[in-house]
């Protein structure tokens, strides 16, 4: 049990299981007709103690990711982000807005107007722009954040007018899949919408980020198109609650 190792045997566990996750990314980005550096991985840090995030980070990471305000608040003091950036990726909601907007270089999970209109707010009166992801419901399950694949464009439309939101890409989370075609269906579904939306040039729409893929399915999101995965217990071992 993860419980029961030392912090030494931590360490080794996160550097071997950070050189296996590179190899297969570069693996699966050539298989894509990319190449390792074309694909960005971050580390989801939820539950994960500072100690070990940053050992992480001295092993090569440059990119963590946390669910929640609270947790990521309690924990950046102590964490190397020196050269290392940090996105919010949970569910955010409307009050806690003004507590996260200038702590991270990126909100992933934008998927709404409201939460829209109101980084927009709180950036303003910081001074500052907020990037942004736009959450994609792609599978369209009610236990499940994000906006309807039918809504993204309209979202964009009213987002693109904002002077202090930038969006940067998508953000998916599948619905879980026995099949790999299956789960290959909703990956290239995200793509599809991802290039589109590309091509129709939106003031102040930057499709440059297609975040999708976890420690389970990353590499057939990346052979679907993904430059961003997040990855969590793949690299730190089982979540301790």
């Amino acid at each position: 049990m993860t419980e029961k190792l030392s912090v030494e045997e931590r360490f080794l566990n996160i550097e071997h299981n950070l050189e296996y996750i590179n190899s297969r990314i570069a693996e699966s980005a050539e298989k894509s007709g990319r190449k390792r550096g074309d694909i960005k991985l971050m580390a989801v840090t939820k539950t994960v103690e500072p100690i070990f995030i940053n050992h992480a980070i001295d092993c090569g990471i440059d990119l963590i990711g946390e669910n929640k305000v609270q947790e990521f608040l309690s924990k950046k003091e102590y964490l190397k982000l020196e050269n290392c950036k940090a996105h919010l990726i949970g569910h955010l909601q409307t009050n806690k807005v003004r507590q996260i907007v200038s702590q991270v270089s990126m909100i992933q999970s934008v998927d709404s107007l409201k939460l829209a209109r109101e980084i927009e707010k709180q950036s303003q009166k910081l001074g500052v722009i907020t990037d942004c992801l736009i959450e994609v419901n792609v599978g369209g399950e009610e236990s499940k954040t994000g906006i309807d694949f039918s809504d993204v464009l309209p979202l964009l439309e009213e987002i693109s007018s904002m002077s202090a939101v930038s969006v940067k890409g998508l953000m998916a989370i599948p619905p879980i899949c026995e099949e790999k075609e299956q789960l290959c269906k909703y990956f290239e579904k995200m793509h599809r919408l991802f290039v589109d939306i590309k091509a129709q040039n939106i003031d102040n729409i930057n499709m440059q980020i297609l975040s999708m893929g976890m420690s389970g399915d990353y590499n057939e999101a990346i052979l679907c198109g993904a430059n961003l995965v997040r990855i969590g217990s793949s690299i730190f071992g089982p979540r301790l609650y």
